[in-house]
């Protein structure tokens, strides 16, 4: 139920990236009940996009970072940023701090989701609305915690490969299947046999689950069970990862694809194109696809070379 009782007072400021994780702590330890970091610049001309390999980035952080603390209604926010400015051994920032209304935060989260059209005939449905297109291929698919919503480019342009591409009755194997949206979107399109593989318990049980919510049959395991070592080859092999892992996975999802068959590679930045192509080229006549927002997704035909 809302109400406009408030419930949690927000402090804010900005803090440099090399102070933000000492900040964190800082205001956890003055009794902020959770701290939250955002872009200040987001959506001006100097917002400072952070992605890539986890390997590749200097840290977690923007160069300067939006610090929003949330504290109990009662609490002396004025004492806690001193506090924690004591204890980092800085001046008391420039802050700001606003009451946070109570609410229903389930209804106020879900507002955020809405149905997401990724082609003419593809769409992506939290379980709390109506399809827009009945008549389209709809997935019904909640945010949760494993990755796949259909919101990032990486996962959307994997799916406008397979509404393009994929052959009725094709056999696909969705490899990181985060979701499972890759693998079930498949089952909608007409594909054959259907398995996915993740390294992460939860998103196996996750995948499962979302394909019993879409009432559509497909396979999911663990990389490390035995079961998985022992699923055949397939007409398309899909991989929606990260670029270092993609390298060092190649000659086992190579070997995944039968002759002839299709690669799809997705998670891969513009400047990693390159080095990407040039690991698989052993096995497949491979190039972009398509782009967005930095993003590519390569495509391949299995050239029948040696594995």
């Amino acid at each position: 139920m809302t109400t406009d009782r408030m419930a949690y007072l927000a402090l804010r400021f900005n803090a440099d990236a090399a102070d933000t994780d000492r900040w964190i702590n800082a205001l956890l330890e003055a009794g902020a009940l959770s701290v939250d970091l955002s872009d200040p610049f987001a959506g001006t001309a100097d917002e400072t996009p952070l992605y890539g390999e986890p390997s590749e980035l200097a840290s977690g952080f923007w160069p300067v970072n939006c610090v929003t603390a949330l504290f109990p209604a009662d609490a002396d926010v004025h004492a806690a940023i001193a506090a924690a400015s004591h204890a980092l051994e800085r001046g008391v920032p420039h802050y700001e701090s606003s009451g946070v209304s109570d609410q229903d935060w389930v209804r106020t989260a879900q507002a955020q989701f809405v149905p997401i059209e990724i082609c003419e005939r593809l769409w992506i449905v939290p379980s709390w609305c109506s399809p827009i297109d009945p008549q389209a291929v709809n997935l019904t698919l909640d945010p949760g915690l494993a990755f796949g919503t259909g919101s990032h480019p990486t996962t959307r342009l994997c799916l406008q490969w397979l509404a393009t591409n994929l052959r009725r009755g094709a056999d696909v194997l969705d490899y990181g299947c985060g979701s499972g949206i890759l693998a079930i979107a498949a089952v909608k399109l007409g594909a054959g046999n259907v398995v996915g593989i993740d390294i992460d318990p939860q998103a196996v049980v996750a995948s499962r689950d979302n394909a019993t919510r879409n009432g559509v049959s497909a396979r999911f395991a663990l990389a490390s069970d035995p079961a998985a070592s022992d699923i055949g080859d397939f007409d398309v092999v899909v991989a929606n990862i990260l670029a270092n892992p993609l390298v060092l996975l190649a000659p086992l999802l190579a070997a995944r694809v039968r002759p002839q068959g299709r690669i799809v590679l997705s998670g891969v930045l513009a400047p990693q194109v390159e080095r990407v192509i040039g690991t698989y080229a052993r096995w497949f006549n491979i190039e972009p696809w398509r782009d967005e927002e930095g993003w590519v997704v390569l495509a391949g035909v299995h050239s029948g070379r040696s594995k």
